[in-house]
């Protein structure tokens, strides 16, 4: 019933902006953002009304990183808006029968609600941190990418050997380096150190769907249902 997701590493570099820049690129990333999480609910929803069927993790994975290519090699471009929908509703569309499935078992939707409200607040907060007291958070980049890296690679091993202990650290680190990720992009953008608004849009989407997915299983766990 669960499968892990990919993850977008942290890569900006830190330049000079004005305080007018930031203010455009954090503007444009949460219109873009806001789109794209209907985008991806709404493929979900087809996804589940379709009733369409489990889709291979491995399928999942690679066309995600294809997508996730394109859209850094066009970022600066208009092709890369489209990118960005590609990804976000690629992953709300194989994401479909995995909510279909939670929603079938007893009490499955409220477990599912439980980890949507969990995620919005948890992401409001982060933001909210970020962006009122405008800490640097920049220090965080190196430690994101190699937990990223780790956890995607445990999140794997978990899958394939069937490890469902391992699979709940999994969920658990996904859930701490989702939370430090929206401060860490937050906080670049705020900063300077992400200046194109598009890459910024999929990190946090990324970072968002990822903190639901993991949070899901947890609850689902807690509760003896998993």
């Amino acid at each position: 019933m669960r499968e892990q997701s990919p993850y977008v590493a942290p890569n900006s570099t830190v330049v000079s902006v004005s305080g007018d820049q930031a203010a455009r690129v954090l503007r444009n990333t949460y219109m873009l953002l806001g789109m794209a999480l209907a985008f991806s609910a709404a493929c979900g929803w087809f996804a589940m009304n379709s009733g369409i069927g489990f889709i291979n993790p491995i399928l999942t994975i690679v066309v995600y990183f294809g997508l996730l290519i394109f859209t850094n090699v066009m970022r600066n471009s208009a092709a890369g808006i489209l990118g960005v929908f590609g990804i976000t509703g690629w992953l709300g569309f194989t994401t479909g029968p995995i909510i279909s499935a939670y929603a079938a078992v007893q009490g499955g939707m409220e477990l599912v609600t439980l980890a949507l409200a969990s995620t919005a607040v948890v992401f409001v907060a982060l933001s909210a941190v970020a962006l009122v007291t405008r800490k640097d958070f920049s220090f965080l980049g190196q430690f994101l990418m190699v937990g990223i890296i780790v956890a995607f690679l445990g999140g794997l091993a978990a899958y394939f050997f069937n490890l469902p202990t391992l699979s709940l650290a999994v969920s658990g680190a996904f859930v701490l380096l989702s939370s430090m990720l929206i401060l860490w992009q937050t906080s670049a953008i705020i900063h300077g150190g992400e200046t194109n608004y598009i890459m910024a849009t999929v990190t946090l989407f990324v970072s968002i769907y990822n903190l639901f997915m993991s949070l899901l299983h947890l609850f689902t766990a807690l509760s003896g249902d998993d």
